[in-house]
């Protein structure tokens, strides 16, 4: 990507920490450095925990030695695992900084169900682009799609910070910062010039779940579109010079 996330100033309104989201963090973590100690190669757990396409739809069978855990449930476990340090990163980095207020938006219990729901959504959209895949899919990227997908909605004018091409700090409302993520997802995924390693469908999958499930999961007053945080709206307002 040409940019990551590093702040928004988008207080919480409804809840003092978001739990769930940060529990969510802590077991990718631990998850991804408990088979990095355990020397298990990245393959091999790909292929236990990993959504295979083919696996899934019954053409073929996963190794006995394996199958960890039955076919149905890999539209879970995958999202918890990632193929490199610098995958797990990225991700993680997205997840810290949107998914408060999306936690915020639900409640913790709500948000749990949302994020798994986004997770196998994700999943399933890679099923469906590609049934007879024997190559595994691993990593939050479709869950974190989700909740870019229920940010935008909920939060279009907040401002971000990001790190624009990895060195340059510059301040944008939501809408630009995730619409360009969203644009260049749809843009790999409709014309193949993406990298061939990166589960677009997955991406957009949770994208769009995310955006559904946002409009019916979220605590009842809670608004769609929502204006900048007040803190943001004097600036807005009178811009740079007063």
């Amino acid at each position: 990507m040409a940019f990551i996330p590093i702040h928004d100033a988008n207080p919480l309104g409804h809840i003092r920490h978001p739990y769930v989201a940060w529990g969510i963090i802590a077991v990718n973590v631990v998850v991804y450095f408990v088979v990095v100690v355990a020397g298990e190669p990245s393959m091999a757990s790909a292929v236990s925990f990993g959504l295979i396409p083919a696996v899934f739809n019954g053409l073929v069978e996963r190794p006995v030695e394996l199958a960890a855990v039955p076919d149905a449930l890999t539209l879970v476990t995958y999202a918890f695992l990632h193929g490199d340090f610098w995958h797990l990163l990225g991700n993680m980095i997205f997840l810290w900084v949107f998914a408060d207020n999306v936690e915020d938006a639900l409640g913790h219990f709500r948000y749990f169900i949302f994020y798994m729901l986004c997770a196998i959504a994700a999943g399933y959209a890679f099923v469906l682009s590609d049934p007879t895949s024997q190559s595994p899919v691993i990593g939050a990227s479709g869950a974190v799609g989700g909740n870019i997908g229920a940010y935008l909605l909920l939060h279009p004018r907040a401002k971000i910070w990001i790190l624009l091409f990895l060195r340059i700090p510059i301040r944008l409302s939501a809408v630009y910062v995730l619409g360009f993520w969203v644009a260049f997802q749809l843009f790999s995924a409709f014309t193949g010039n993406g990298d061939d390693e990166i589960a677009w469908w997955a991406h957009i999958g949770g994208l769009v779940a995310g955006a559904v499930l946002v409009i019916f999961m979220r605590r009842r007053g809670v608004p769609l579109f929502a204006g900048a945080p007040a803190g943001q709206r004097r600036n807005v307002a009178r811009g740079p010079w007063g």
